[in-house]
């Protein structure tokens, strides 16, 4: 068995993650579903996601419908309450620096675009249809792996802008010193959030109440650091739609 909550890790979450499963846990073993104790956070993403005995996981919404919506089931999808967002829906918030003058995105058609993967919904996918319009995409980029090294990389200097998860931006604002500097420019349209999903011998119906129930456990404190208020159930052909870059 495995299970984890990565996708939105950072110090200052662990323990509300912590918690969050144990109420998952608890609803689990009362239902019957075997599950770990812990959370196998430093586990390598695809590893978990394509495990056979996958109990639990948070995956992004492009790896889903290229490589994971036909092995492994959809739980639900964590709702944040995102502004501007229907429930469980997110957006990216493109940043630049503060001080940078440059007031639309079809003015940093040769900048430096910083992005976590090629294979990110809200790092790369979403602003190369944000960009489409305008004629372009970047020719010049720069790969961070994660969200947080793509922000600090256009806040010192080494890109110009980028494209952020808003949940992700939000908590970089609220934690990181170096978010002064940044600025957000534009915003791209919302699209499903990042679902939870299971294996497919698991009951998924089962494991969308106990997540219900344990975000409902959880103290006041502990679901305000995460900032999720909800689960909610979005249909597979609303992620399978959403379109690949070029």
């Amino acid at each position: 068995m495995i299970a984890n909550l990565m996708m939105y890790r950072r110090p200052e979450l662990n323990e509300a993650h912590a918690q969050l499963w144990r109420f998952i846990h608890a609803r689990l073993s009362d239902l019957g579903i075997a599950s770990p104790e812990t959370l196998s956070q430093d586990a390598e993403e695809f590893f978990v996601w394509k495990h056979p005995d996958l109990v639990l996981s948070q995956t992004c919404g492009m790896p889903y419908r290229m490589w994971l919506h036909d092995k492994v089931q959809l739980v639900g999808t964590p709702d944040y309450g995102l502004p501007d967002c229907p429930a469980g829906y997110y957006r990216s918030a493109i940043v630049v620096r503060a001080d940078d003058p440059r007031t639309q995105v079809s003015a940093f058609k040769d900048a430096t675009f910083a992005y976590n993967q090629t294979f990110s919904q809200s790092g790369y996918a979403a602003p190369f249809w944000h960009v489409k319009p305008h004629g372009f995409w970047f020719e010049n980029r720069l790969q961070t792996e994660q969200h947080l090294a793509s922000a600090r990389a256009v806040a010192t200097g080494h890109a110009d802008i980028a494209s952020l998860d808003a949940v992700t931006w939000r908590n970089i604002e609220k934690y990181e010193p170096f978010a002064t500097d940044l600025r957000v420019l534009e915003w791209t349209k919302p699209t499903p959030g990042l679902p939870l999903i299971t294996a497919l011998g698991q009951n998924a119906e089962l494991i969308f109440q106990a997540v219900l129930g344990a975000i409902g456990d959880m103290d006041q404190h502990a679901r305000e650091l995460l900032g999720i208020q909800s689960i909610v159930k979005i249909p597979k052909d609303a992620y399978l739609s959403v379109r690949n870059p070029d």
